[in-house]
């Protein structure tokens, strides 16, 4: 291959399969000339020079490539030209270590402060922690502690790969609530055997629960999380939220707002269908009831669900009696005629330019089940794949969530809230930026944690504020 990068990227490659090269040359241009084993395809962009990168004939490339196969093949080429003085994987050098540390607050410099905080004076705080244990949130780490938490049954994006191979997505996901919140999350793995029965996690995570002021459940399969969610909540007084049933509604919720708003049409009136009957195409439903969604109707890859139904299992059997007002029945196809949007997250669904055509124009279209959505001309896209300029993550709402549930101690998380956190999530997008691809903000956009922690935090407060005091007698 001889192209020039032109100081830019080349679209192209995934940035978990990447790369660095550091080449003999003299320009960047150079060194991408020079290597005639690049593929099509693969992106190549200038890497900001660091030590190895500074010195004089050399300059740093980095290759983004499509997988692990791609990968190999490029590590392998590289280490056969001579020009190539140095290949390292970038994600596996950015990961050694974790991505996360325990670090002490208080300094220690003498024997004193070692009894103050460690022998004596760690005595005393028991002794008073045990006689009010509500202290606990002032006098240790507890109200800025969250747990999170997988059993390594449905990791993201590739399913039972057990607790271990959990442990790169609960570090990151621990160290995305440390920058972008300031919280102290910690990863656990929980080893559940072969049964992974709720029982056992459930008793295992209101062991640990003393431990923090929240806990996230993640990478937990279905249908098991929703009920391990439901009995945490009910047993603990610290919250416990679900990625699948409270931070991807949220997001969905949002940027569906925005996108009815963008094609000019009203939630209260919209024709909206959801495709799968899992926990999260449950929990989406929910909340786009509880926004005054009226019109909503779920489909099975069997067709589409309605309270004629019998012999279904209790929570699509809620889904049937819920939505459909319209009663229609038979294949999706009769459900998407003449809908305003549509949100996929059924791997079995399949969309395609055909059906779209009989959705009401322009059309809404959320494919969060794995493959792109279908290409035209005046649908209004998203998706849960990185890159998509409407990408769908529920990166966008964990972190200020568990930041102002904890602000305010909150006890659990409620549909109050959800509703408050996708308010904030749809309005930070301005009337001036809000279009067909700008449907939610940045995911690293600093506002974000902040504003919604303080909606979050406010929205407790009016409910405890609402709470009827016990009179004495």
């Amino acid at each position: 291959m001889k192209a020039s990068t032109g100081g830019q990227q080349r679209p192209g490659g995934n940035p978990a399969f990447a790369m660095v090269l550091t080449v003999r040359a003299d320009t960047q241009d150079e060194a991408v000339s020079s290597l005639d084993f690049l593929e099509p395809g693969w992106g190549v962009a200038a890497v900001r020079h660091d030590g190895t990168g500074d010195l004089p004939g050399r300059r740093q490339l980095l290759v983004q490539v499509g997988d692990e196969a791609a990968l190999h093949r490029l590590r392998r080429a590289a280490s056969l030209d001579g020009r190539v003085v140095a290949c390292t994987d970038r994600l596996r050098a950015m990961s050694a270590g974790g991505p996360i540390e325990v670090r002490p607050r208080p300094a220690f410099r003498a024997a004193e402060d070692l009894a103050l905080l460690y022998t004596r004076g760690a005595a005393r705080l028991a002794a008073t922690i045990a006689a009010d244990p509500g202290t606990a949130s002032e006098l240790t780490g507890r109200s800025n502690r969250v747990a999170v938490i997988s059993d390594g049954s449905a990791v993201p994006g590739l399913g039972d790969l057990g607790p271990t191979a959990a442990l790169p997505s609960l570090e990151a996901k621990a160290a995305l609530c440390a920058r972008l919140a300031g919280i102290d999350a910690v990863p656990i793995c929980l080893d559940m055997g072969l049964a992974r029965d709720a029982d056992g996690t459930v008793a295992a995570v209101r062991a640990i629960a003393p431990t923090f002021g929240a806990i996230i459940l993640t990478g937990i399969a279905s249908p098991v999380c929703s009920d391990i969610e439901r009995r945490l909540r009910l047993a603990l007084d610290i919250p416990v939220f679900h990625d699948e049933q409270h931070g991807l509604p949220v997001v969905v919720l949002a940027g569906l707002r925005n996108a009815l708003r963008v094609a000019d049409k009203h939630m209260s009136t919209a024709r909206v269908v959801i495709l799968g009957t899992g926990v999260t195409a449950g929990a989406v439903t929910r909340l786009l009831l509880h926004a005054g969604v009226s019109d909503v109707t779920v489909c099975t890859p069997h067709g589409i669900l309605g309270p004629q139904l019998r012999d279904l299992p209790a929570q699509t059997a809620w889904l049937a009696q819920q939505t459909n007002p319209r009663r229609l029945h038979g294949p999706q196809a009769q459900a998407l005629a003449g809908a305003d949007a549509v949100v996929d997250l059924s791997p079995a669904a399949r969309l395609d330019q055909q059906l779209l055509a009989t959705m009401a124009q322009p059309p809404v279209v959320f494919a969060l089940s794995g493959p792109e959505p279908p290409a035209g001309a005046t649908a209004i896209t998203a998706t849960d794949r990185p890159g998509h300029p409407n990408h769908i993550t529920d990166l966008l709402a964990f972190p200020g969530i568990l930041r102002g549930l904890l602000d305010a101690g909150a006890p659990r998380v409620t549909t109050d809230i959800l509703l408050a956190a996708t308010d904030v999530l749809a309005g930070l997008v301005s009337e001036d930026a809000l279009g067909p691809h700008r449907l939610l903000p940045d995911v690293l956009d600093p506002q974000v944690p902040p504003t919604m922690a303080a909606a979050v935090a406010a929205v407790e407060a009016s409910r405890c504020r609402a709470r009827p005091r016990r009179t004495a007698g």
